[in-house]
């Protein structure tokens, strides 16, 4: 069992920027892909950005050139900077593991992005 905790989540005004941190309770974190997905109201789970234990990241389009993944892997953290947020932008994030055929989630953080 691994288990993820997010932080970082809150309200902020478009255009403005978010860090989120997810930190991972196991060692296995240092060979494990890491990646952020969102869940807007009525809508499905999608995927945000994620980065492979040697450092390779992919970007939704939509967030593209906006957010930047990146990880830790002394702190066994993965976190997300987003910059120029949009309304579209609200979500609840998840922070997920994936080794092979084990996944694990986090408990998700709301991020509003309103005037």
């Amino acid at each position: 069992q691994v288990q993820l905790v997010e932080s970082g989540g809150g309200l902020v005004q478009p255009g403005g920027s978010l860090r989120l941190t997810c930190a991972a309770s196991r060692s296995i974190f240092s060979i494990a892909a890491m990646g952020w997905y969102r869940q807007a109201p009525g809508k499905q789970r999608e995927l945000v950005a994620t980065i492979t234990s040697g450092g390779n990241t992919l970007y939704a389009d939509s967030v593209k050139g906006r957010f930047t993944i990146s990880r830790d892997n002394l702190k066994k953290t993965v976190y997300l900077q987003m910059n120029s947020l949009e309304p579209e932008d609200t979500a609840v994030y998840y922070c997920n593991l994936h080794l092979r055929d084990f996944d694990s989630w986090g408990q998700g953080t709301q991020v509003t992005v309103s005037s």
